[in-house]
């Protein structure tokens, strides 16, 4: 019985992974508006009975897409991260995490699209989102975290409700960087995804295209005001 059991398993696990992958061509064809279940179905050349077995609804075909292009991404940081030396600077880590969300996105364009583009109308993602959302902007979290001498930012002092907001985050996040440094630090993260989705969206041509150049200034510029 555990023998079948695992092969059943497996058999699962695969049409689960077919599943995905016909609808990741999807999003390419007709984006994540219209992509559709019976769609799916039909070019797997299942019944769509079958389909609603592993995926009740669009929405939770939505979420496992969006669940494996933030993996994607957390995964990319820290193979990004693994890849320096025992001895490299936070700088370098804040490089290579920036070139490796560039290298993910560009590679992914409409998975890019679907976390970080246009809202699905009436879609809502679930908690199981978060965490695997957090995988990158955490990682950029402990490249600062752990920089050596501490980092000492310059910019304007914190109004409002802004550093109530800041602890907050610091209390969730990164508990030993000072508001004065995790907001920089967020505001980075902030203009990556924007820099970013102006490339993937052609907003950069006629000017700052190929954008090789201007991305690498703006690694250095972050750092700079960050205080790495």
């Amino acid at each position: 019985m555990t023998a079948i059991r695992t092969a059943r398993e497996r058999a699962r696990e695969e049409l689960t992974r077919e599943i995905k992958q016909e609808a990741r061509r999807q999003l390419a064809s007709v984006g994540a508006q219209q992509l559709s279940l019976r769609a799916v179905s039909r070019e797997l050349g299942m019944a769509s009975s079958a389909l609603y077995r592993y995926f009740p609804s669009r929405d939770e075909l939505l979420t496992a897409l969006i669940i494996d292009a933030y993996t994607e991404l957390g995964d990319a940081a820290d193979a990004a991260l693994s890849g320096l030396g025992p001895d490299s600077s936070a700088r370098e880590g804040w490089r290579a995490l920036w070139q490796a969300a560039r290298t993910w996105s560009l590679a992914n364009p409409h998975e890019y699209g679907l976390v970080f583009g246009t809202p699905v109308p009436g879609y809502a993602a679930p908690r199981t989102t978060v965490e695997p959302a957090a995988r990158f902007p955490i990682a950029l979290l402990g490249v600062v975290s752990r920089a050596t001498p501490a980092p000492a930012p310059s910019g304007p002092p914190l109004r409002g409700a802004l550093p109530d907001q800041l602890t907050t985050v610091a209390t969730q996040f990164a508990p030993n960087l000072p508001p004065q440094t995790l907001a920089p630090t967020v505001a980075a993260w902030i203009q990556l995804i924007g820099f970013l989705g102006f490339e993937l969206h052609g907003h950069l041509v006629g000017s700052l295209e190929p954008a090789d150049d201007f991305f690498a200034w703006t690694i250095e510029q972050t750092a700079d005001t960050i205080g790495l």
